[in-house]
């Protein structure tokens, strides 16, 4: 979002003064022992079918470094502007990011930002303010101890795994083992919690992803992450058949390529694995190479497994092994021969990031669900 500009403040102040209301929310006063995690002040300059708010953000938790508040507009509020923070909407769900130089904030300390927006009929102040999806202005005493059993990991979690169907996460924004990350820059491209479709349970991610160098999104974890045996089970479904142009839709911090990121994702419409470092491609995308991988179906649920050991990387689609996909030491025309050339390859993963990247034209919506990250494969169930 651009910064407020003195034209855009000489704007809102000549409408302010004809027709304004400050509206305020104060948070609620309590015993030091029944504080809020978080408070937040919300100011509004309103006037007819606009208006402008500063936000204040207070931390009584623990410090932060790198913050993401999050709230729900009840109308038709719709953000224009924004200043002292990246304020994006999608739908009626907002979420201002910190910007570089306001990123920490210490207990007890406060960071301000402010955003300009338009409104139809009601403009009612949010009411489910989160902040790095801890619930803000909340001062009822936290809940009993649940006795109720926690939700079951995804199907076919073996011992020791990490496994996850988000059915924990509690916020729109993903959280808890789970960060968000733009690279390069951050653009149009979302990853919200889910309730409205699942692989299993009741939730999964949704990935709104689109085209342009900016607008790549990604949540990640470090989780189950080792650097001697490294296999991955998700589920996977989107909307749009895999373009002839590269994407990704997998991204992995390689430690032994200078930090470069191995990545899957498709090119030529069929899924294949990309090197950062050097742009290598598995299968090459020969027309021979190309036959030898698979696409990836849309409208449905799919179970997409990879495991790598050593220079040995292995995929398998719906529970069967793509041949393309599979790169070992011997070099295979077509195959892995391009991608062999480099060496003494082996990659050391440092965590597993799903999300999209797009380096053509086209969008794409994706759901990702019960992911489980282990020493051994792990199938689909």
């Amino acid at each position: 979002m651009r910064r407020r500009t003195g034209g855009d403040l000489a704007a809102v102040a000549a409408l302010a003064t004809v027709a304004a209301l400050a509206i305020s929310v104060n948070p609620i006063s309590g015993h030091a022992a029944d504080a809020p995690a978080c408070v937040v002040g919300y100011h509004v300059d309103q006037w007819n079918g606009g208006f402008v708010a500063q936000v204040t953000v207070t931390n009584n938790a623990s410090p932060i470094n790198g913050w993401a508040l999050t709230w729900t507009f009840a109308g038709s509020q719709h953000v224009t502007s924004g200043w002292s923070a990246d304020v994006t909407q999608s739908g009626k769900a907002v979420t201002a990011r910190n910007q570089a130089f306001n990123g920490s904030i210490a207990t007890g300390a406060s960071v301000q930002f402010g955003f300009q927006a338009t409104f139809q009929g009601s403009n009612d102040t949010p009411a489910d303010f989160a902040l790095n999806g801890v619930r803000c202005n909340d001062t009822s005493p936290p809940p009993p101890t649940s006795t109720t059993t926690p939700p079951p990991p995804p199907a076919g979690c073996p011992a020791g795994a990490f496994c996850d169907g988000f059915e924990n996460q509690t916020g729109p924004t993903p959280s808890g083992d789970w960060s968000l990350a733009f690279p390069n820059c951050q653009g149009t491209g979302t990853a919200t919690v889910d309730s409205s479709t699942a692989h299993s349970g009741s939730k999964s991610v949704r990935i709104d992803g689109h085209a342009g160098y900016c607008n790549h999104v990604f949540l990640g974890t470090s989780r189950g992450i080792t650097a001697s045996s490294l296999y991955a089970r998700f589920y996977v479904r989107h909307t749009t058949a895999l373009p002839d142009a590269h994407v990704a839709f997998v991204a992995m911090k390689d430690t032994a390529d200078g930090g470069k990121d191995l990545r899957m994702g498709g090119q030529n419409r069929a899924m294949q694995w990309n090197r950062e470092s050097d742009d290598a491609t598995l299968p090459e995308q020969s027309p021979a190479g190309v036959a030898q991988s698979v696409p990836l179906p849309v409208n449905q649920w799919n179970c997409v497994e990879f495991g790598i050991t050593g220079s040995d990387l292995r995929t398998w689609v719906n529970g069967t092994e793509v041949p393309g996909l599979h790169a070992d030491s011997t070099p295979t025309p077509d195959v892995d021969a391009q991608w062999l050339r480099r060496g003494g390859w082996r990659p050391a993963p440092a965590d597993l990031r799903l999300g999209w990247e797009s380096y053509g034209t086209g969008d794409d919506t994706l759901w990702f669900d019960d992911v489980v990250v282990a020493a051994s494969r792990i199938g689909c169930s």
